[in-house]
């Protein structure tokens, strides 16, 4: 897809979802990767990429210094960890005792931590015993990793996590800290004599409150009592890092917004009070949003708005300089000397992994996640909207209306609206290029992308409009951005369906269920019966409802209100549902369960089940599938032809 198809001709009469589109499904997963975690180490740049192509396996790649790109870690070594089940923080890299490049990553397949050199294969580092490892850093005075390990080795109870060291001869692990019920973010000084890191325990998440710590290292490894420097209930601590004068930095929301925060001589000094967000919520292990050139300036990240900025902050001058990039949304900075690398994308461009010279202030495209260019004539570019909501509050939104060059809709006609609820629900969406939204756009749909109340971006105050109410607020704020845009005369309120997946699935469940207002919804991996999810969910997320609903199972009857599988008997709309067999996040009897009371209550209704896939689909068959299939139940519950030539999905009472 390139400024080569553009068409000459005028655009051609068409109803709204029937267009013919260049966005295939094919582009989106043959063509397309999802790039993780850059990070600058020792023989280059490296990065993962989770191909679906090859059946989702990740690979860990490197540029060198030569330019030369290539894959580290051969098939069938599949770089993920499961620790929290969404892992990341799955590699690091480091320098042998004899000066040779090596890099250490965790394999899907047993959970292992490996190691590989230059012209060898992997070879395991540690032993085979049910635990997980993640957010490893190397430890190259004491010829270790620093890590957090996640132990499954009792049956029947929650597993526990603590921060180890792992000898580099032996593979063994030695716990450093325990006694929380989550470590993350370890942070070793240059001089590898102190280490921080992070804590939080039940019934927090890492975005409510965390505590960041600090203990002291003596030559033989071993680390001396621990020393709480911040953080508590109520306060959310993201990436403690050194400086290179030895300082310790980390982010807080003490304020109420995530900012920058130094350690001087006993005292926290805040660097950058601000309204906006030098951090997000840590969903995965490895999460980086700044660092530290060579001058000891901190290189960062901050949010406002919906846009992601870079800049430079001087933390003994004050000096905060921006640096202009073409990038809306960056993400997993990381910077060594006058280098910086990270994930960038912009309105038109899909994301990338960008190299960035701080000193001349130019960048290199190393690797972007589609060989496909973006043609801009079939390109629907982000309007952000601000919109009143219930309670006299404001929620964020994204608009992309519909947009292909051959097409155009009948002469008085409006587009059908797909309304997303992003997951999380601690989380956001931004203005970045998505094949996954140009999909619909190009086809005739319009899309709205909900920052509900609850959202990441916008300051602590608006995450948490959704304590308490979640199902409602983010329900509320999804119809409003929907009456938002009919009332402004540009989508057919007779065609409005909402999409999400995981969180967004429960969204679209509850609009779908306890609101009359949508036409049609697609829940992916959603969250229909949140009793089921209390009780089934992993450790990371298994007391999440608690902020969210309420305590369990003293509000049992909240979670039952709550949770649309109890209340199908107000269900008046279509629905598709997809979801992975291997899904331990959200599991499929829930998908089931809310498939089988809509089908009964003779609804339209289809359910498609992927075998071998967990939470979110990684392989490309299965992402093609489910687009199509979305496509096709939006065609027969709207009343269009798909262009596309799509596989009947069977849909139950239609």
């Amino acid at each position: 897809m390139t400024s080569s198809t553009s068409p000459a001709h005028s655009p051609v009469s068409a109803p709204f979802g029937s267009w013919k589109s260049p966005v295939t499904t094919q582009l989106i997963v043959g063509e397309t990767i999802r790039l993780g975690q850059p990070a600058i180490g020792a023989g280059g740049i490296f990065w993962t990429e989770s191909r679906p192509q090859e059946k989702g396996r990740t690979v860990l790649v490197r540029h060198d210094a030569d330019g030369r790109t290539e894959d580290i870690t051969p098939a069938p070594y599949n770089v993920r960890t499961l620790a929290h089940e969404y892992g990341g923080g799955a590699f690091a890299c480091g320098v042998s005792a004899h000066g040779v490049h090596e890099s250490f990553f965790s394999h899907f397949d047993d959970q292992r931590i490996y190691r590989i050199r230059e012209s060898e294969a992997p070879e395991a580092l540690t032993g085979i015993a049910e635990v997980r490892y993640a957010d490893a850093l190397v430890d190259t005075t004491h010829r270790r990793l620093i890590a957090v390990m996640e132990d499954h080795s009792v049956p029947g109870h929650e597993p526990v996590n603590s921060l180890v060291s792992i000898d580099l001869t032996t593979g063994a692990p030695h716990t450093l800290a325990s006694g929380h019920d989550f470590f993350s973010s370890p942070a070793l000084s240059s001089d590898a004599r102190q280490l921080a890191w992070l804590t939080w325990d039940h019934p927090d998440m890492p975005w409510d409150g965390t505590e960041l710590w600090l203990a002291d290292i003596a030559p033989d490894g071993s680390t001396g009592t621990p020393r709480k420097i911040a953080g508590g209930r109520g306060e959310s601590l993201f990436q403690p890092a050194w400086s290179p004068s030895g300082e310790l930095h980390f982010i807080s929301d003490r304020s109420g917004w995530w900012n920058p925060y130094r350690l001087r001589n006993g005292k926290i000094d805040a660097l950058r009070p601000m309204d906006a967000e030098f951090a997000r919520p840590q969903w995965v292990f490895g999460m980086r949003t700044y660092g530290f050139d060579s001058a000891g300036r901190i290189v960062c990240l901050y949010e406002l708005e919906g846009d992601t900025h870079l800049a430079v902050l001087d933390a003994d001058t004050g000096s905060f300089d921006e640096i202009a990039t073409p990038f809306r949304a960056i993400r997993d900075l990381h910077v060594h000397g006058d280098q910086a690398v990270f994930i960038g994308s912009s309105p038109t461009a899909d994301e990338a992994v960008v190299a960035f010279d701080l000193k001349s202030r130019t960048h290199r495209v190393l690797r972007r996640a589609s060989r496909a260019q973006a043609d801009p004539a079939y390109v629907s570019i982000a309007e952000a909207i601000r919109y009143p909501t219930e309670g006299g509050a404001f929620a964020h939104a994204l608009f992309y209306a519909p947009v292909n060059a051959d097409f155009k809709g009948p002469a008085g006609a409006l587009p059908p609206l797909l309304v997303i609820s992003h997951g999380g629900p601690t989380s956001s969406t931004n203005a970045a290029f998505k094949w996954s939204i140009q999909y619909w756009t190009s086809r005739g749909f319009a899309v709205v992308d909900v920052n509900y109340g609850g959202s990441s971006g916008y300051g602590r105050p608006y995450r948490e409009r959704l304590n308490g109410q979640w199902g409602v607020v983010d329900v509320d704020d999804s119809i409003h951005a929907a009456r938002h845009l009919i009332e402004r005369g540009l989508v057919n309120p007779d065609q409005v369906a909402i999409r999400g997946g995981s969180a967004g699935g429960y969204t679209t469940l509850c609009a779908l269920t306890f609101r009359d207002f949508f036409k049609a919804g697609a829940s992916h991996y959603g969250i229909g019966d949140l009793e089921a999810l209390a009780r089934d969910t992993h450790k990371f997320e298994s007391r999440y409802l608690f902020r969210l609903i309420g305590d369990y199972p003293a509000e049992q009857a909240l979670y039952h209100a709550r949770s649309p599988v109890n209340f199908t008997d107000r269900l008046s709309s279509a629905m598709i549902l997809f979801q992975g067999a291997e899904d331990k996040a959200v599991p499929p009897n829930q998908a089931e369960a809310m498939y089988q009371a809509v089908r009964a209550k003779g609804l339209p209704v289809a359910y498609l089940l992927f075998p071998n896939e967990q939470h979110g689909f990684r392989r490309a068959e299965n992402i093609s599938r489910a687009f199509e299939a979305e496509l096709y139940f939006y065609g027969k519950i709207f009343g269009y032809e798909t262009a596309d030539v799509i596989e009947p999905v069977v849909i139950d009472n239609l």
